[in-house]
């Protein structure tokens, strides 16, 4: 018996159906079900919820997020060897748990949810997990389908996720994660949690939407950002000369200096050049 249900320990799911972690497909198992189970915990109380999980493979947080009560998972595997070795949990949770065989990337859960809310509760495959949040942070209309992400990455991407002005992580990935979630690391996990084991601390951090964040066109932020961050060592009136706009003009709309730096711009700041960089486009088209 496991230490959260009476299914099989992990390490023999994986013997029988042979079930190696892929480095094409970013896979780093948890076996630990104490462990599975903090992190389900960190998303709760999931008695009413149904949970998204993305790259389930052998199950462990799929067995706790079921275990601690969520009325429905689902969880969507790309690897097809995993299917099989899901299904057991299928069995011993009836009616709770979809395998949905699926690209992460492509696939849109709203259609099974109802009309309802979600939480994503995942332990991501490291090479899509930046993508995969930021794909989720994109979402219009906004406010999105879910209402809570709790998920692991990385640490330095976990940093650069949760950071603010003034920070050596602070950067585009910051500005549209803040602007539009409340972020925050929870925890640390050890490379030694894992199978094959990472080379690198993990950090699970949980990120709820903002009903309301500041209004602004979230295209024309990212395109601000990522003029200011891609020459973050440069003082804006030369980093935001690439988006053939006066520089000045949009520092003037956010009340900032050209001599400043990107990393030491707060969100405010990004959101009010970005407003105002919309604006000029409008305006342009308008004439046009």
């Amino acid at each position: 018996m496991s230490a959260i249900d009476d299914l099989p320990p992990l390490r023999d799911i994986i013997r029988e159906h042979s079930l190696s972690a892929r480095k094409s497909l970013g896979q780093n198992f948890l076996l630990d079900l104490n462990l599975t189970a903090r992190i389900a915990r960190a998303a709760g109380p999931l008695e009413d919820s149904t949970v998204i999980e993305v790259g389930p493979g052998p199950g462990g947080l799929t067995r706790a997020l079921l275990a601690l009560g969520a009325r429905r998972v689902i969880a969507i595997e790309r690897d097809e060897r995993a299917l099989a070795a899901l299904d057991y949990i299928v069995k011993r949770y009836p009616g709770r748990l979809e395998i949905v065989h699926a690209d992460a990337q492509q696939f849109d859960p709203r259609p099974l949810l109802d009309g309802g809310k979600a939480k994503i509760v995942a332990n991501l495959p490291y090479n899509i997990a930046t993508q995969l949040l930021v794909d989720w942070l994109s979402i219009e209309p906004w406010p999105p389908w879910y209402d809570m992400m709790v998920l692991m990455f990385q640490r330095e991407v976990a940093e650069r996720i949760v950071a603010q002005e003034n920070g050596e992580a602070y950067g585009r990935l910051a500005v549209l994660a803040n602007w539009r979630a409340e972020t925050k690391i929870l925890f640390d996990i050890s490379p030694s949690a894992f199978v094959p084991q990472p080379k690198v601390t993990s950090s699970l951090v949980r990120l709820i939407p903002r009903a309301a964040p500041e209004p602004c066109d979230r295209r024309a932020l990212e395109q601000v950002a990522a003029a200011a961050f891609g020459q973050r060592r440069k003082m804006l009136r030369q980093s935001l000369k690439s988006l053939s706009v006066d520089p000045a003009r949009l520092a003037a709309a956010a009340n900032i200096d050209t001599t400043r730096r990107a990393e030491t711009i707060p969100i405010s700041g990004f959101v009010a050049m970005a407003r105002e960089l919309a604006n000029i486009r409008n305006t342009t088209s308008n004439i046009a």
